[in-house]
């Protein structure tokens, strides 16, 4: 029996699409003698976070930990001649992430309460899609087309015709949409004027994104 001829391509999807989320990363790590005194100071720290974005109309359930960690803290010290190490406490480290429609106005705000706040947190300015599903699907559905066009050309091209479709790859890889204007590392600052906003004027670029899909087709003579 003659094997079935087939062919076998790979298509790529590629799109930019502009960003109309806004997402601040706050770092909050702090150190105390007492492993007890760390997760009440922690679990303190996180409330207060809270509060200081429920000013600008965030809920409870908006705030979320991207990660949260309690580590010895150590210190190198010289004794005869020998360094040596010692506990001088637990160190928590809480990463947390709120998210909202892109306002340049409302962010200059949230950025300049971090700022001034005692919690003294460090945090991250990023832009993503709010509906990054449909942005998949729009990638797979060009990718597929992609691939059907360079089958038609090759087949046309190798004398043959383009049969029904064997299989669809998809890796179905995790994509990221996610853009990093700039980092904002921000301490407390003392500030005389009585201002309570930055002004910001940031424009995100468009975030570029792409895909594939592999598509066996049964060929035939004409």
């Amino acid at each position: 029996m003659e094997k079935e001829k087939t062919i076998r391509v790979t298509g790529k999807g590629n799109l930019k699409v502009h960003p109309d989320m806004t997402r601040v990363t706050i770092d909050i790590t702090r150190v105390y003698q007492e492993y007890s005194e760390t997760l009440k100071r922690a679990s303190m720290d996180t409330k207060a976070l809270r509060i200081l974005l429920s000013r600008f109309g965030f809920e409870h359930s908006d705030l979320k930990t991207v990660h949260f960690s309690v580590d010895t803290e150590m210190e190198t010290y010289r004794e005869d001649d020998v360094y040596k190490q010692r506990l001088i406490g637990y160190r928590y480290t809480h990463s947390t992430k709120i998210e909202f429609d892109s306002d340049n106005e409302r962010l200059g705000k949230i950025l300049y309460a971090l700022a001034h706040s005692s919690l003294e947190p460090e945090f991250r300015l990023s832009y993503t899609v709010k509906d990054p599903e449909a942005v998949k699907n729009n990638l797979l559905s060009r990718a597929v087309k992609d691939a059907k066009e360079k089958a038609k050309i090759l087949t046309a091209a190798a004398d043959v015709e383009l049969g029904g479709i064997l299989s669809i790859d998809y890796s179905w890889r995790e994509i990221t949409f996610e853009e990093h204007p700039l980092q904002l590392i921000e301490e407390k600052i003392p500030c005389s004027e009585p201002l309570a906003s930055y002004d910001l004027d940031i424009e995100p670029d468009d975030i570029s994104a792409s895909d594939t899909v592999t598509i066996i087709w049964k060929i035939k003579q004409k």
